[in-house]
Parts: C-alpha cells; structure tokens; sequence
C-alpha cells in the first residue's frame, strides 16, 4: 500500500515538473520578438502598404505580417503557406 502511496506522489511531482517546464517553453516563444515584416506592399493584394489607411498587422508562425486592410486576412488563412513561400521569394529577390 505504502508502495502505491509513493509511486502516486513520485508520479504526480514528474507530472508538476513536466508541466512547468512546458509552461516555460510557451511564455519563451510569446516573448521572443517575431521577424520584422521585409516588404512595403502587401502580402496578398500586392497594394502599397498605407494606401488604405493604417496596415493590419499580426504574425505568423514567428513571423511579422503586414497586409493593406483586415479583409486580406481571410485570404492569407485560407493558404498560408502560399503567402510564406511569397514572402520567402520576395525576401530573397529583395537581398539581392
């Protein structure tokens, strides 16, 4: 019985740990500085940035993402990673 009793709390203290150390992981990625957006225009519409007023601006996957209004984000959830590749191009064209 005492055996049980054990285990349980040995268990229970590697499942506190586990979690906590999880829980440190996440706060790390919340609070480091996501890769500032390359571009001048919009991912999507391809419109200049600023052209419809205030950019909408959020990020993704680590990523700083700047379209022309709202609206195009709808478009850039329905295929990301289509937007990732261009932003990718885009970021490669522009090195050169």
């Amino acid at each position: 019985m005492q055996n049980i009793i054990k285990r349980t709390l040995v268990l229970g203290v590697a499942i506190l740990w586990a979690s906590g150390a999880l829980m440190l992981v996440a706060a790390e990625k919340q609070n480091g500085k996501p890769k500032a957006y390359p571009l001048e225009t919009c991912l999507v519409s391809d419109e200049k940035l600023g052209s419809m007023g205030k950019p909408y601006v959020f990020v993704h996957e680590g990523q700083e993402i700047k379209l022309c209004c709202k609206g195009c984000e709808k478009d850039f959830k329905k295929d990301p990673a289509k937007y990732m590749k261009k932003l990718e191009a885009a970021q490669k064209k522009k090195a050169k």
